[in-house]
């Protein structure tokens, strides 16, 4: 394939402003640094929301609804919502998740059920969003997908039309998303992120990418990307691959070693270079669509 697609993911939920304070972090800044993303060779990008005052990591619709809506009104570029929030659980060295008084202590558990993490998916309709369909340690936690909360969420994203892009962090969840085609849950050519370098997945090296990407089965599209210093040689490999990529500063704060970017703009504009220098072009935001059978 001669197209590459690149992802720009905007803004997760861990960077802060003292690792980079060029961050976007309420809603508007999200929508510009999308904006911008687009305008620098980006057809698709990946959007979390933070709450402007706490800057913590949310999932408020009213908070996706003012990013959605002001990037709709300027370009047209393919939207990617996150449920990735509301599967975060932390447990201690020494296994107590409760005060004194025996109340579970909030900032360790932020379990959401499948209807409040698509919640805005439901309302916003964008053309894609992220499905995350395993279970796993993740930093200093574990990041919970348990199958039957999968499914729901499986079935209510695919009844509303958009479709998922399927998180993969571990060659054994291909098995699971198998599962969850073979069951009706997703329907179409499905999409796949493979998601490297994350502290719990899979090491972001040239290797476990070829092994990854031969792992998929059928006709199917995906991405990769690399967290911090392998942003870049991740988004290289999945050129050489035929894949797409995946930039942006949710899973890199830097253009360079040394060297802080100063916005997401800057990140795509250096995987577009990667993608022309290896004899191949940037794919538009409506041959993304065809490229990945959007309706």
């Amino acid at each position: 394939m001669n197209k590459v697609i690149i992802t720009c993911a905007i803004i997760g939920a861990a960077p802060t402003r003292d690792q980079n304070s060029h961050i976007p972090i309420t809603p508007e800044e999200i929508a510009d640094s999308a904006i911008e993303a687009h305008q620098a060779g980006a057809s698709i990008v990946h959007i979390h929301v933070r709450d402007p005052e706490t800057h913590v990591g949310a999932n408020d619709p009213a908070l996706f609804t003012r990013v959605v809506e002001r990037i709709r009104a300027k370009c047209d570029v393919i939207l990617n919502l996150s449920t990735g929030h509301g599967g975060g659980l932390f447990i201690p060295a020494d296994g107590k998740m409760t005060d004194a008084d025996g109340h579970i202590i909030k900032d360790y558990f932020s379990i959401q059920t499948p209807e409040e993490r698509v919640e805005h998916v439901l309302q916003l309709k964008p053309e894609i969003c992220s499905l995350d369909i395993g279970s796993m340690n993740f930093g200093l936690g574990l990041f919970i997908n348990a199958p039957g909360l999968v499914d729901k969420m499986a079935e209510m994203i695919r009844d509303v039309g958009t479709k998922p892009e399927i998180e993969l962090f571990d060659v054994g969840h291909i098995e699971i998303a198998n599962n969850l085609i073979k069951n009706g849950l997703i329907a179409g050519k499905p999409h796949y992120q493979l998601c490297m370098g994350t502290t719990g997945g899979t090491a972001a090296t040239p290797k476990n990418a070829v092994h990854f990407s031969e792992c998929l089965s059928g006709d199917c599209t995906w991405s990769i990307f690399g967290v911090g210093r392998t942003q870049f040689p991740m988004a290289a490999m999945g050129v050489l691959l035929d894949g797409h990529v995946r930039v942006g500063f949710e899973d890199n704060l830097y253009l360079e070693k040394g060297v802080k970017a100063k916005s997401n703009g800057e990140l795509v504009e250096r995987a577009a270079k990667i993608v022309r220098d290896l004899n191949k072009e940037v794919a538009t935001a409506d041959e993304a669509r065809e490229i990945l059978e959007l309706k």
